[in-house]
């Protein structure tokens, strides 16, 4: 239900159970935090989903098992973050819940129109993961993250890219427009993009 396709230094991993909105169990989960964390080599490395949803976070009768309090979340966002690599957020729908933390992670986010950004955490009794409320401040500020995790509004993606949550916004293809935007890094000596990427912090 993880699916990876490797084009050189090109990386895409798809969630690919849309059945389910791209829900995560417990087994996808490990299996993205096993993909990232070998994913030394990439110097592109693109998340989206199948469908017509990004995720809509933990699979709900796995989260009430006590997967929205695991720590794979958290594993899998500072694997990401960790990377060298440019990492992109390709959006083809609505992201939602723990899911929100990979995408936060990623050093872009694109966005398909109409897609929804949301982490009902407030409503479901749940913390957000920990380094998520930071990396979400740190894009659109104290005020904007309380409208998100407190007061759990759903940010239209047109709104989140006025907030600087999203990047850019494409009509179509968003890995393609992913690849576009990682073409001067997939030119690059891995170093430069590395040294590049590290003085941006």
């Amino acid at each position: 239900m993880i699916r990876l396709d490797r084009d050189g230094g090109f990386w895409r991993v798809t969630l690919d159970r849309p059945d389910k909105a791209n829900s995560l169990t417990p087994e996808m989960l490990e299996r993205l935090c096993e993909i990232v964390e070998s994913a030394a080599e990439a110097r592109a490395l693109v998340l989206t989903g199948a469908g017509k949803v990004f995720s809509a976070g933990a699979d709900l009768d796995a989260a009430k098992a006590g997967l929205a309090t695991s720590p794979l979340w958290e594993r899998l966002s500072g694997a990401i973050a960790a990377l060298d690599g440019l990492t992109i957020a390709a959006l083809n729908g609505t992201a939602a819940g723990g899911a929100l933390g990979m995408v936060l992670a990623c050093d872009l986010r694109i966005a398909v129109p109409g897609a929804k950004i949301f982490y009902p955490v407030m409503k479901l009794g749940f913390l957000p993961q920990p380094s998520d409320p930071a990396r979400l401040r740190a894009l659109v500020g104290p005020a904007r993250a309380k409208v998100i995790l407190m007061a759990g509004q759903k940010i239209p993606v047109e709104q989140a890219e006025h907030w600087g949550l999203v990047d850019r916004i494409v009509a179509e293809d968003p890995v393609g427009a992913a690849r576009d935007l990682a073409a001067d890094v997939l030119a690059a000596e891995p170093a430069h993009a590395s040294a590049i990427k590290a003085m941006i912090g």
